[in-house]
């Protein structure tokens, strides 16, 4: 019995310890080496084939950017955009959550609760400002709500995130089908501008560059930048839906008062095998 409770202090306090430093925030290298490495590629090209200054129009650029921009935006609603642009920010910066390492943590509040009683959890909030889901949801139990009701409560606010994602990334997978469009609408009025001005041999060069540059940049900005963010952004947020669904049963259990052994049992039949946790052997 000692060493089984010794064993138990052992857990508890590893979990303390892990939710201190619970999500950390660090640059996202895949991210920042990914698009980083492209357009230094792409730049080393253009640099060793000529002059880069022949790869900068302003035409072409108002032509994507801002087509891309104003087209998008019809399909959504200004809310949406603002809200993309902030998730997308945040894409750029990677935050660990393990599920496994959410498992112990959740695991070992409810060992916590089951031998010093639901009202102690109130120590622990103050070391889950990075957790904010887990947080509402152990002041739920904290305050006495039923488990069930808690459980009910936690899952309408996990369908929001994953609606508030998917919405995100919707908007990014539009914008990445947009901007090929634009650049060829800009190939198009390049033309137009060019055989309108034939007869003026100076005239030829600038539209023949908004012509072709339209639909390099709309080919950039479409392949190599929105659509791998949106793929980030549906990674990221299956990621979080999973440690997110490991808090909710771990929420839901303590407020049922259910053995965390059980806990562990269940929490494990959603985790990949290798994340999967032994926290009482």
């Amino acid at each position: 019995m000692t060493d089984t409770a010794t064993q138990r202090s052992r857990n508890a306090a590893r979990g303390r310890n892990s939710r201190r430093g619970a999500q950390p925030r660090a640059f996202d290298g895949a991210t920042v080496f990914g698009l980083g490495g492209a357009f230094v590629l792409i730049t080393i090209a253009i640099v060793l084939g000529g002059s880069w200054g022949a790869f900068v129009d302003l035409p072409a650029m108002l032509i994507v950017l801002g087509g891309t921009s104003a087209v998008t935006t019809i399909s959504f609603s200004l809310a949406d955009i603002r809200t993309t642009q902030s998730i997308v920010a945040k894409s750029l910066f990677k935050t660990t959550r393990d599920p496994g390492e959410a498992a112990r943590n959740v695991i070992s509040l409810a060992e916590t609760a089951r031998q010093r009683g639901t009202l102690t959890l109130q120590d622990h909030l103050a070391g889950l400002r990075n957790e904010p889901y887990l947080a509402r949801g152990l002041t739920l139990v904290i305050d006495g709500t039923p488990g069930a009701e808690a459980e009910r409560l936690m899952r309408k606010e996990l369908h929001a995130i994953a609606d508030r994602h998917a919405k995100g990334a919707s908007v990014l997978r539009r914008a990445a089908d947009v901007a090929p469009a634009m650049g060829l609408i800009g190939t198009l009025v390049g033309l137009v501008q060019m055989l309108g001005n034939l007869e003026d041999p100076a005239a030829i060069g600038p539209a023949m560059a908004v012509a072709l540059l339209t639909t390099f940049y709309g080919a950039v900005l479409g392949n190599m930048v929105l659509a791998p963010l949106a793929g980030k952004l549906e990674r990221k947020s299956d990621d979080e839906a999973l440690v997110n669904e490991v808090y909710l049963l771990g929420v839901s259990s303590i407020g049922r008062q259910e053995s965390p052994r059980r806990l562990e049992t269940l929490v494990n039949t959603i985790l990949p095998s290798s994340k999967r946790v032994s926290f009482f052997d």
